[in-house]
């Protein structure tokens, strides 16, 4: 188990992937029940939730600068915050694309992409949870495993949805605004599978 006075470090980032969680399923819920003239709204209310896991990583990347020992190298716990907070980044990012390309009806693809990107946000905290006690913990290899298998079935609906857009429809603009959508949303997920990366990497340095 982590020392008491370094709990901080891994409490915080359990809390940053929250806030990852809370702007995937925000997403889901604006798609689901997609209200264009809405959008402004959530686009708001998305940007509260990167704003607050900003502040999150600021917060704790000041205190690692003050540090005497950190948990772990001061490198790892700046790069992993940097991709936790990615992770949120780009959930957002989907939103704006939506949002600056006037969509006006959602593709089913989409909501199906939206759906393994929040299952990849909450293994991601899941695996957060468990980091603490990366030294004994038994179930950190199968949720990194998880969240790499996530990201492969991401990866399959994005190649699946490329095709049908490209297939399928005639109309040019219909086709450049919805890849974009594409690639970010795939991006979201490559921004869980880097967290998981890192975590990894931490754990063999330290083991």
């Amino acid at each position: 188990m982590a020392r008491k006075q370094d709990a901080y470090y891994f409490d915080n980032f359990i809390a940053c992937a929250e806030e990852s969680c809370q702007a995937a399923s925000l997403l889901r819920k604006v798609l689901g029940d997609f209200k264009p003239q809405e959008l402004e709204k959530y686009l708001e209310e998305i940007h509260e939730i990167e704003h607050r896991a900003d502040g999150k990583k600021h917060e704790m990347l000041d205190r690692l600068a003050k540090e005497f020992i950190p948990p772990i190298e001061r490198e790892d716990i700046v790069e992993l915050s940097q991709n936790i907070d990615t992770m949120t980044d780009q959930v957002e990012d989907v939103l704006m694309r939506i949002y600056m390309g006037n969509v006006q009806e959602i593709e089913l693809d989409a909501l199906e992409m939206t759906d393994v990107v929040i299952q990849c946000c909450e293994k991601v905290r899941d695996l957060l949870k468990a980091f603490s006690d990366f030294r004994h913990s038994k179930e950190m290899k199968n949720r990194i495993i998880e969240i790499n298998d996530l990201e492969e079935t991401s990866d399959r609906l994005f190649m699946k949805s490329m095709r049908k857009l490209h297939t399928e429809c005639s109309d040019p603009l219909h086709i450049i605004v919805w890849r974009e959508i594409y690639i970010y949303l795939e991006r979201c997920a490559d921004a869980c599978e880097h967290v998981a990366d890192t975590v990894e990497s931490v754990v063999m340095k330290n083991s």
